[in-house]
């Protein structure tokens, strides 16, 4: 049976609170089907009459669109029962308010080959207690959807039916939060140690003219920056190096990208200073207490040692409230990367950044968003093995007064 469908490219958002933050999850679906493909609430209906580039809302109450918390979810087992064969590093201990794969917890609602995070909230003599709710099952959602594209219509003869609000919870929004009855214990034993533990100096001496993450991606974080920027500001732009990931039309600003390699630097175009700096050395930023418009920090927050006191003296050189944003992905150097980074849940990351954020006291309004499923540009050198651009993490705050 044949059946003519009508289609579009479509980018959803989850739009949240948690008790410190705001949160915008964002996933692209190139080619969405209102016939075939299961989407909540009354999108199915509403959808299909918006014109490209309109956009819609629905809301949601708690455990609608992800599966119900139920206190049942709550377990408590035995160190015995932990998997720990599938525990990264060698460290056998969970950690309180942190997210391991569910195939760690032997128990009858979890099997092996699960990697759907489940949160340990603490731990009594041999016992743990763990959540296996989904993670974003306590919150009211709202959901947003906007027409990219209007996609012609076409004779359908089966094919892959779309799960939305599935596909864009599964494994990741969530995880970011903490929780606001316990502290996430992010930094027991030697969270910043490090493959190479070098001089960084010497580490990035050579150039390294590399872009870090795909067109697509750059271009996503381009728009995240693009939202704070107006002409004539002073850009402080964080472990800068040959590209800014600035938006092309963001013209007449000021940037000193602070680095530690001049030859990559000077390949920038968007930079009007540059500043050799080490923040690992732990020394002041050289910069008059609110010096600065905003500061920015592109794919290289998992390299600091000293994120804390790096995040106390942005605040100090930033303006009252001027905002500092830091994105990522999901790249980086080995032999540089902090320990911890490589550990945590692909969105637990966005929640050690906003425990940067209120651990250094000077920052206010904390956001966070996630964008995925976009496209990969074909000529990019990792397609087509790899068809999705690389995802982008972003978090930011406001400096207080």
């Amino acid at each position: 049976m044949m059946n003519r469908s009508e289609r579009a490219s479509v980018e959803f958002e989850i739009l949240w609170r948690s008790c410190h933050a705001r949160h915008r999850d964002r996933y692209f679906f190139p080619r969405i089907n209102f016939w075939r493909d299961i989407l909540p609430g009354d999108l199915a209906e509403r959808l299909p009459h918006l014109r490209e580039g309109e956009r819609l809302v629905e809301e949601f109450g708690a455990g609608v669109l992800v599966p119900q918390y139920h206190d049942q979810q709550v377990v408590t087992v035995r160190l015995s029962q932990i998997n720990q064969r599938l525990q990264k590093n060698g460290d056998t201990e969970l950690r309180a308010g942190r997210f391991y794969p569910r195939g760690m917890i032997c128990t009858p609602e979890t099997f092996p080959e699960e990697t759907r995070p489940c949160r340990c909230l603490g731990r009594k003599g041999d016992l743990l207690q763990i959540d296996l709710n989904h993670p974003l099952a306590a919150y009211p959602l709202t959901l947003g959807a906007k027409v990219v594209q209007s996609l012609d219509p076409v004779v359908e003869r089966g094919g892959i039916c779309h799960h939305v609000a599935y596909t864009m919870t599964d494994d990741g929004p969530g995880v970011q939060a903490c929780l606001h009855h316990l502290d996430t214990d992010f930094f027991h034993g030697s969270p910043f140690s490090r493959e190479d533990d070098s001089d960084d100096a010497a580490f990035y001496r050579t150039p390294r003219l590399v872009e870090h993450i795909d067109a697509a991606a750059s271009q996503a974080i381009a728009r995240i920056y693009g939202r704070f920027l107006r002409p004539d500001m002073r850009i402080l732009d964080l472990m800068s190096s040959c590209q800014s990931h600035l938006p092309e039309d963001a013209q007449e600003l000021h940037v000193i990208g602070l680095g530690l390699n001049q030859d990559e630097m000077v390949q920038n175009a968007r930079l009007s200073e540059m500043v050799i700096h080490d923040l690992n050395r732990g020394r002041p930023l050289p910069f008059d207490d609110g010096a600065f418009d905003a500061a920015l920090c592109s794919v290289s927050v998992e390299y600091l040692i000293n994120p804390i006191q790096c995040f106390q003296e942005l605040a100090r050189v930033l303006k009252p409230e001027a905002p500092f944003v830091v994105t990522f992905s999901h790249r980086w150097f080995p032999p540089k990367v902090i320990r911890l980074w490589t550990e945590l849940h692909l969105f637990e990351r966005m929640g050690l950044v906003m425990e940067y954020f209120r651990k250094s006291s000077g920052f206010k309004e904390l956001h966070t968003e996630s964008v995925r499923g976009y496209p990969r540009p074909n000529a990019d050198r990792y397609f087509p093995q790899v068809t999705l651009s690389d995802p982008v993490f972003a978090v930011w705050g406001r400096a207080v007064p």
